[in-house]
């Protein structure tokens, strides 16, 4: 994937009082008893993640980029609204074992990922069983991964993927703003509006590890 690079936006993500350094050292104290913590993978430009965090004070949300220039419109957001339980950190999403303990989070956010249509390198993308399994290790008991997509060749590998790792994929649709159900407090990111403005349906779908399914009862 080729990014326009932002002169500066390195030195930003170095310097910025709204990314957190060295995540790591925060691994398993993300969130006092009685919070929740909801981490987006791959935030982009933050529209999202800023708006579930703005709705939701309560709760801790956390928005993972690995590209400097595409992170620092999430910086500019947060440098004016000033949420104080959002966390941004700029890191590969591969190193989230790293960052969040077992259990610790409560549900991954996957919005519109990069599809890295390629064969050879199908185990970057963030639906792969390689992060699956990444993703398995942190959820809490109960916990879920939201996937939204508007590619489909992605969203059919998605679904084998989440399938094939024992995941149950408890809701799914291929038209999620014709969805009354799944559509239901929808927060759009940036791409969604300029997808579905074009008319392109979204596909979302939901899904729990095998830990968690009701065939494995939590054992």
């Amino acid at each position: 994937m080729r990014l326009k690079h932002i002169k500066g936006s390195e030195e930003v993500m170095l310097t910025s009082p709204h990314i957190t350094q060295e995540p790591q050292t925060l691994r398993g104290a993300w969130k006092r008893p009685g919070e929740k913590l909801f981490l987006e993978i791959g935030m982009g430009k933050g529209q999202f993640i800023t708006q579930k965090a703005s709705a939701d004070p309560d709760n801790i949300y956390i928005g993972i980029e690995k590209y400097s220039s595409v992170m620092l419109r999430a910086v500019e957001k947060q440098e004016q609204l000033m949420l104080p339980n959002l966390r941004l950190i700029r890191v590969d999403a591969e190193q989230m074992g790293e960052i969040f303990a077992p259990g610790e989070v409560d549900a991954v956010f996957l919005n519109f990922s990069d599809p890295w249509p390629k064969d050879r390198h199908a185990k970057r993308r963030l639906t792969s069983p390689q992060f699956l399994a990444r993703y398995a290790q942190i959820l809490a008991p109960g916990g879920s991964v939201e996937f939204k997509t508007d590619n489909m060749a992605l969203f059919d590998y998605s679904i084998e993927s989440f399938r094939s790792s024992g995941w149950e994929i408890t809701a799914l649709t291929r038209d999620l703003h014709a969805d009354p159900v799944l559509s239901a407090g929808n927060v759009m990111t940036e791409y969604e509006e300029r997808f579905s403005s074009k008319g392109n349906p979204i596909a979302k779908l939901i899904a729990v590890p095998p830990l968690f399914t009701t065939d494995n009862n939590m054992l």
